[in-house]
């Protein structure tokens, strides 16, 4: 059976990282009076960005009836604001290597090319815009963390994509992430392969007790795994 679809993550996976979300997201916290280390926030970047803070809020806040919708949503906004503003006017903002390589070879076999994210859908249209995937005709889809019920682990993203693209049989799509919760989310969609890459948060060791079928160094060797 052939691959119809293969859904990527952007930050860490498609896009150079320099942990600047999650420093994004620390600056937002810190905002609300809450001091949180990177390492414990890089884990939980491939999450909607609304049950990331939450769960951090709940590590960091003794009184818990101060977590309230208001506070996560607060936090949230400030996060969105940074990160558009990153992503709009930060230089060296650009793709990691041979992703749009890779992009346009899935293309010419046929296959299509998807984005997914923990990213508000707000923040994911900033980078593709900036990147001008859709004007160099690199990408079929893109779906955020705020269009579908649930975000990762959840295969909602996913599904929402093959929807779209006519796709019925989970066994004809790829999913590619750099995080835990990117390998989870394409288990728990049934995708053929679910590939870790190592160009973002998790190393290949962080990556290995989650049980992607593949863990790579390099983009480009997604079209070997596909062609195998």
């Amino acid at each position: 059976m052939s691959i119809k679809l293969v859904v990527f993550d952007i930050a860490g996976t498609t896009v150079k990282d320099d942990h600047n979300v999650s420093k994004a997201f620390q600056a937002a916290l810190k905002k609300y009076h809450y001091e949180v280390a990177l390492e414990m926030i890089n884990p939980l970047m491939g999450y909607e960005k609304n049950q990331a803070i939450t769960q951090m809020l709940h590590l960091h806040e003794n009184d818990e009836s101060k977590i309230t919708v208001e506070l996560v949503d607060d936090i949230h906004r400030e996060f969105v604001k940074q990160m558009i503003h990153f992503y709009q006017f930060q230089p060296g903002i650009e793709p990691l290597p041979n992703v749009e390589e890779t992009f346009a070879a899935l293309h010419l076999s046929g296959i299509q090319v998807g984005i997914n994210t923990g990213f508000s859908r707000d923040i994911a249209e900033t980078i593709v815009n900036r990147l001008q995937w859709r004007e160099k005709g690199l990408i079929d889809h893109l779906v955020g963390s705020d269009e579908v019920e649930l975000g990762r682990p959840h295969p909602y993203m996913i599904q929402k994509m093959m929807q779209d693209g006519g796709i019925t049989d989970p066994l004809e799509v790829v999913k590619v992430g750099d995080t835990e919760v990117d390998v989870r989310e394409g288990q728990n969609a049934g995708c053929k392969y679910v590939i870790g890459v190592t160009t973002g948060i998790f190393t290949r060791e962080e990556l290995e007790p989650y049980h992607p079928s593949h863990i790579i160094d390099n983009i480009a060797q997604v079209i070997e795994i596909i062609g195998q």
